[in-house]
C-alpha cells in the first residue's frame, strides 16, 4: 500500500442526529487536513428528521442503509472510498489532527487501533473509568473510543457481526485482538456523557459491566440485546 494513497474515510452511523450532525462535520473538517480525508461518510439508518439533508449541506457524503449500527457500519465500509476506515460515533470528537495520528500509525505498520477516551464531564467517577482506556486489553475497548482499520483488514476479518444489535463494536474488536496487534494511540477522543447523566452514572456503568460479564460467560447476541432492552434502553 503506497503512502500517498493512504486516505481516510470517516464513517459515521446516524439515526435522527439533526441536532448535532452539522457541528460534528464542521469539527472534523476544521481539525483535519483535506489531503488525508477522502470523505466524511454519513450512513443514515432511516432518520425521521433532517439529518441527511443537513449532513449533505455541510459537505458530507450521505448513503442510506438498513437500521442497525452493525448493518450501517458494514454498509459504510462497503461503500467507502478510502484505504483507511475510521469509524466514529456522531457524539464523539477526535483530537486535533487525528487524521495524521491515524495515518502515521498505519504507515508504521499498525492496521487497526483506537484513541483513548475522555468524557465531556468533570465527573470523577467517569474520569476513573475513562482512565482505563489507555490499557491495551479488549475489556477496556468500546465504540466510543472510535476505531481505525485498514479496509483490507476490515474485509479479511469479515467486518461487524450483524447478529449483534448491541455490543457489535466489542465483539468485532475482540476478534481483531485475536488476529492482529491492536494499537492504542496516545491521545484522546472526547465523547458525550449525556446517556450517563440521564440514566445514572453508577447504574449505567454497572449494567455495561454485566454485559461484559455475560459476553465473557458465553452469552450470544440475542441474550445481550435482551439485557440491554430490559436494563439500559428503558
Amino acid at each position: 500500500m503506497k503512502k500517498n494513497r493512504l486516505q481516510i474515510s470517516i464513517v459515521i452511523p446516524v439515526l435522527n442526529e439533526a441536532k448535532g450532525i452539522a457541528q460534528t462535520i464542521n469539527y472534523l473538517t476544521a481539525n483535519s487536513s483535506p489531503e488525508n480525508i477522502k470523505e466524511i461518510l454519513i450512513v443514515d439508518g432511516g432518520s425521521a428528521d433532517n439529518t441527511a439533508a443537513i449532513a449533505e449541506h455541510h459537505g458530507a457524503r450521505v448513503i442510506h442503509s438498513a437500521k442497525g449500527r452493525a448493518k450501517q457500519l458494514n454498509y459504510g465500509a462497503k461503500n467507502a472510498k478510502g484505504a483507511i476506515l475510521y469509524f466514529l460515533h456522531a457524539d464523539t470528537l477526535p483530537p486535533h489532527n487525528f487524521d495524521q495520528s491515524v495515518k502515521d500509525a498505519v504507515e508504521d505498520g499498525f492496521e487497526t487501533g483506537c484513541f483513548q477516551m475522555k468524557f465531556d464531564s468533570n465527573s470523577i467517577f467517569l474520569s476513573f473509568f475513562a482512565w482505563f482506556t489507555r490499557v491495551n486489553h479488549q475489556i477496556c475497548r468500546g465504540g466510543d473510543q472510535s476505531l481505525f482499520i485498514t479496509k483490507e483488514l476490515f474485509n479479511s476479518s469479515g467486518g461487524f457481526n450483524e447478529a449483534y444489535v448491541v455490543y457489535e463494536d466489542n465483539e468485532f474488536i475482540g476478534r481483531l485482538y485475536k488476529s492482529t496487534f491492536f494499537k492504542i494511540l496516545p491521545r484522546h477522543v472526547k465523547t458525550s456523557a449525556r446517556r450517563y447523566q440521564e440514566r445514572g452514572m453508577v447504574k449505567l456503568q454497572y449494567h455495561f459491566g454485566i454485559m461484559h460479564l455475560k459476553n465473557y460467560l458465553g452469552a450470544g447476541p440475542d441474550q445481550l440485546y435482551d439485557y440491554y432492552k430490559r436494563k439500559i434502553s428503558v
